[in-house]
């Protein structure tokens, strides 16, 4: 699967795909709805579920197995980055249907950074094996540190994506529509449409540095790992507009995230003594996930059903004697 015919026909995809995205289904800046949205979402994982079966199809269940296992895993770690692009279009003050357009841009520079993190990765692990020893002691201990914090600690204006646009063109106060550039006075301004761009793209590579290598843990194949890193991207875009406004419910979600990254760098680090079957980490990941959901759901419908309940009165309290 690594000729450069499939390389280039993949990526050829996924331009054509955003572009009709772009120019032909959202050509005019709009808000995007939940439906509008769900659809969008359920449609990329469809294109996921093709790409899969077509594995199958041709380079057979194992090399499916491991696709939608990386899938997965990148899809559900993507899910702590949708709370950060929700903190950075509030701090920039980006109106929602101007976020698409980021979203957009945003992941054509995630696609192009990803791909030179996988190659590097794989080439690191093959030319030294004890790269994976790393990566794995890398995924364990983004794990405990996503255990020790409650939620992703996001500040804007200490964004090394901002700092750099800084250097080169100062920030204009406010928008100017759709625009990331424009000029005043004979100076060329960023837009803080840029700026939120920039800092997504920064803290997308900070998230690339966890989850490439867990999905480097499951295949060593650059194109298995680089097409589920992929799909798993664009679908991102939809998700977040799906997602974005009931986000915080799922309170418990980031414990069984840092419980992921914590069993996939255990995988990597008993590698040479035992091989954990990708069926087995396909369902310890998913069952990670479904109990962490599970638990949110449960702790969110207690504190409603409290919330309901009509204070009891307090008891009066006897006098002494």
């Amino acid at each position: 699967m690594n000729g450069p015919l499939v390389w280039i026909g993949f990526n050829l995809f996924i331009l054509v795909a955003l572009l009709i995205d772009m120019v032909v289904l959202r050509r005019e800046a709009h808000t995007i709805g939940l439906r509008e949205a769900l659809l969008a979402s359920a449609a990329w994982m469809g294109v996921a579920v093709a790409f899969a079966g077509g594995l199958a199809y041709f380079e057979g269940h194992a090399a499916a197995l491991q696709f939608v296992t990386g899938y997965v895993i990148e899809e559900s770690l993507s899910i702590d980055n949708l709370f950060v692009m929700f903190v950075l279009f509030a701090h920039f003050a980006i109106p929602e249907r101007y976020q698409h357009r980021v979203l957009f841009w945003g992941i054509l520079g995630a696609m192009v950074m990803r791909l030179g993190l996988i190659l590097a990765g794989v080439a690191l692990i093959n030319a030294l094996h004890f790269m994976m020893f790393v990566f794995g002691a890398i995924l364990i201990w983004a794990g405990i540190q996503m255990l020790r914090s409650v939620e992703p600690e996001t500040d804007p204006e200490k964004s090394i994506g901002v700092k750099v646009l800084r250097r080169f063109v100062p920030i204009a106060p406010k928008l100017e529509g759709g625009r990331f550039l424009v000029k005043r006075d004979g100076r060329t301004w960023a837009t803080p449409l840029l700026a939120a761009l920039m800092a997504i793209e920064f803290a997308d590579l900070v998230f690339a540095v966890d989850s490439v290598p867990a999905v480097i843990a499951v295949s060593r194949d650059p194109f298995i790992v680089y097409s589920s890193n992929a799909l798993a991207i664009l679908g991102l875009r939809s998700m977040y507009f799906a997602i974005a406004g009931v986000i915080r419910a799922f309170r418990y979600l980031h414990y069984g995230l840092a419980v992921v990254l914590m069993f996939v760098g255990v995988k990597m680090l008993i590698h040479d003594w035992y091989e954990i079957p990708v069926g087995w980490t396909l369902g310890a990941v998913l069952g990670t996930l479904a109990i962490a959901m599970a638990a949110s759901w449960l702790a969110a419908r207690v504190e409603r059903t409290r919330a309901a309940e009509p204070a009891r009165p307090p008891k009066p309290r006897r006098r002494p004697r």
